[in-house]
This record gives structure tokens, sequence and C-alpha cells, in this order.
């Protein structure tokens, strides 16, 4: 009998037998291998999901009125960008649209069957493709770190059903150049979607969107998780083109892909609120700065604050190796690079999401080793 589909392992899963490498150490284990926000949800919004009164009925797929508007004013706000609330929609966090939408464009598209995304980026592009029955084409990265367009076959595009852009990226930080991808889609008819959940920690310019370059042929995605610390929320919205954004809503509708009331009253008061964010910015330079040197000194390579996110990204020679010997001296559990792609099999991914106790901590340790 043949066998079907096995799923992989799930990446950081992979870890856990570095995991016992940190009991010697007072403390524990300083996890810094998933980007998974430690810091306290602004308390207004604690307050909006235990008392919207929605908790009864079924909210809409799209996102209520509230939500589409609240999203609709911070796109305004943050990149100047007008765009209508019947081209945005809600989405339960970002990855499980990044999971599913090569699903649903291949019904609309039959005769497409390939999903093009970074060499090196978040693992989940690869598996939507995978789990959609597409063929996952990595696209190699320019020198600057984003997507080498000029790089993909001439079959490639011919087949492409749509291409993942992430901005600022997923491990490295690179920022991407959004208006040349977004002409480069409208151009070869590929449908171009921008993850851009981490645009709130943008440090060498002003975050963008690609959304700032026409809402045509491209679909931006935002998430609350980073920004807000709501990951355990599940609150995303996806914006842009008119076409793909009404077929999505359809699709997911039936599907039932809903936003819990409580969840999307909180995220009103959360997307309304810029100051909160302020403060998150500043907490996560502090962190980045504060271990950059760290591993530096500590580990003789050269490690550097991004360009964007909240995750150093540097060349260790071996992933697996720094990854084990940190947690042995440090009591610190890091994401080998390969977990984003062959590309990055020498390098290490650091999540600076721990509290800044913790942190020092981890500075402590190292301190003599």
């Amino acid at each position: 009998m043949s066998q079907g589909f096995v799923p992989p392992p799930y990446p950081y899963d992979r870890l856990d037998k570095f995991r016992s490498l940190a009991d010697k150490f007072a403390g524990g284990l300083v996890d810094l291998s998933i980007g998974t926000p430690c810091d306290p949800p602004a308390e207004a919004v604690v307050r909006a999901l235990s008392s919207s009164d929605s908790e009864r009925g079924y909210p809409p797929s799209i996102g209520s009125e509230s939500l589409r508007l609240a999203a609709q004013a911070w796109m305004q706000r943050k990149f100047g960008v007008s765009v209508p609330t019947s081209r945005i929609a809600a989405c339960i966090g970002s990855k499980e649209f990044v999971a599913t939408t090569p699903q649903y464009l291949k019904l609309r598209s039959p005769s497409r069957d390939t999903v093009l995304f970074p060499a090196v980026s978040y693992p989940t592009y690869e598996m939507g493709a995978i789990l959609a029955g597409c063929r996952a084409v990595a696209v190699p990265m320019t020198a600057s770190g984003g997507i080498d367009t000029s790089k993909i076959a001439a079959s490639d595009v011919a087949r492409a059903l749509m291409i993942w852009i992430n901005s600022p990226n997923n491990p490295t930080g690179a920022l991407e150049e959004l208006a040349s991808v977004a002409e480069w889609g409208r151009m070869n008819k590929v449908p171009v979607f921008s993850d851009e959940c981490y645009v709130e920690f943008t440090w060498s310019r002003k975050p963008e969107s690609v959304l700032q370059h026409g809402l045509d042929g491209v679909v931006a995605l935002h998430s609350l998780s980073k920004r807000s610390n709501l990951a355990g929320v599940r609150v995303g919205f996806y914006a842009g083109d008119d076409e793909i954004v009404q077929y999505l809503k359809e699709v997911r509708k039936h599907v039932g892909m809903l936003v819990p009331g409580p969840a999307q009253a909180a995220a009103v008061v959360a997307l309304n609120d810029d100051d909160h964010v302020a403060v998150q910015r500043e907490t996560y330079r502090r962190r980045l700065e504060l271990m950059a040197g760290v591993l530096s000194r500590w580990s003789g390579h050269e490690v550097s604050p991004p360009a964007g996110g909240f995750y150093l990204w540097f060349d260790a020679r071996d992933g697996w190796a720094f990854a084990e010997r940190l947690a042995d001296c440090g009591g610190a559990l890091v994401s080998p690079g390969d977990f984003y792609g062959a590309g990055g099999s020498q390098n290490v991914r650091v999540a600076v999401v721990q509290p800044d106790d913790r942190l020092a901590q981890v500075a402590d340790r190292l301190k003599n080793k």
C-alpha cells in the first residue's frame, strides 16, 4: 500500500533535545527560539476582551464593522494609504491565512500549481503550498535580503499561483523592495501576498506596506500578535486587491473561519492605540542591542541588530552546533537557521522576546564561559 502524506516534524520540536542542558542553571531555560511575546498587553485591551458581551453569537467571518474600520484607520495612520473596508477582512491570526490560502487559490485557478516564496523564510509559506498539493518553489535572495524575482524561471512564472514576500523578514530582518515586487507581480499576472506582521518593528527606515504601491494584484497580511502582544488571542486581517479579497472572504465564510467576538473587540482597542506599540518598540530595540553585544562578545561572531523585526540573525558557521553550545553554556534555547530553509544552515535566529531580567540571566551566565 502506498503511503500518503506524512507531516514532517514540527521544526521547534526538534530542539527538545537541548532543553535539559539548561537544568543546571538557577532559573532554568531561557527560551529564545520562538517569537512568542512575553510582555503584557495593554490593560484596556484586556478589559475589552472580557467586557464586549459578544461571546454568545457567531461573529462575522469578514470581521465586525468596527474591526475593519479600526484596521482601515490604522493603515491610513501608519502608511498614508486609504483602503475601502470592502477590501479588508479578518483572519484568525496570520499563520492560518498563510497555511490555507494556497488551497483556496488553487480551487480558483486550477491551471496554476506553483507557490513562490523566499528561500530563507518562515517555514509555513512552504508548508501551505505542500498542504494544498502545490509545487513549493523557493526563490533566491538578493544581496540585501529581499526576494530576487530575476532568478525565477520563466516556466515557474507561468505556473505561479501566488508569490509570498515577508517584510521585515522572519528570520533575517531584511526589508523587501516592495514596489518592485508589486510591479513584477502585476506585469506577470502573479498575485503578490505580503506578510507584514513585523512592520511596526522596522528600524532602518519608515514602516512600509505593499499597499502603498497600489492595491491591485496585491494582498497585505497583518497581525496583532507581535504588535500588541496578543498571540494567544489570534487576530489578524488581510487587505488589498478587490477581486482576491472578495473571493477569499466568501470561501472563508463557507469554511467557518471566524475570529471570536471578544477577540475582535479587543483588537479594535489595540488597533486604535499606538502608544503601547511605541513602548514595545523601545523595549525590543533595547533587547536587540543588549543581546547583540552579549552574543558578539561571547561567541566571537559578528552579531548586529536587524533592519526590522525582533530577531538576531547571524552566521555561526554551524547553526545546530551553536544552538547546543549556547544551551550548554548559557541555558538559552535558540533556533538553528535551517528551520528557515537550506540557505540558512550556518545561521542562528535569536528571538529577544523574554523579559529583561531573563536576558540578563543569560548575559551573566555567559560572562565567564
